[in-house]
């Protein structure tokens, strides 16, 4: 008799088991049902905040980029700017010729581009 009680208190305690992890289980799938999405309406916000301070960090950094690019550009084109304040009227002139055989040097340049563009149109 003792062993039938026995079996039969293991045999309790073993449905109990199965009957809790039996509800556990249907508590968690119910919780799956509730739960609505990944992308909660909080999370959408955030994400959409860190993609405009994303966008506006690069945005900055492409301005950067092409105004650091136009300044090395404009600086290559014209040169740095010369120092006429304190020279003396020889190294004045110097500087003005240089000048003055640079404009003309571009001046050339644009007439010949002028030239074959307009060549290129009279073919068209």
């Amino acid at each position: 008799m003792a062993d039938d009680e026995e079996k039969k208190k293991k045999q309790a305690e073993t449905e109990r088991k199965r009957a809790e992890v039996r509800a556990r289980l249907e508590e968690a799938s119910k919780a799956k049902k509730a739960k609505k999405g990944f992308m909660t309406p909080d999370r959408k916000k955030k994400l959409r905040l860190l993609l405009r301070k994303k966008a506006a960090e690069e945005l900055k950094k492409e301005q950067e980029r092409k105004a650091a690019e136009r300044r090395r550009i404009i600086e290559e084109r014209c040169g740095k700017p010369k120092d006429i304040e304190n020279v003396s009227e020889e190294a004045l002139k110097r500087v003005l010729r240089d000048y003055h055989s640079r404009i003309c040097q571009l001046e050339d340049q644009k007439f010949d581009s002028e030239h074959i563009v307009k060549k290129k149109d009279y073919e068209v």
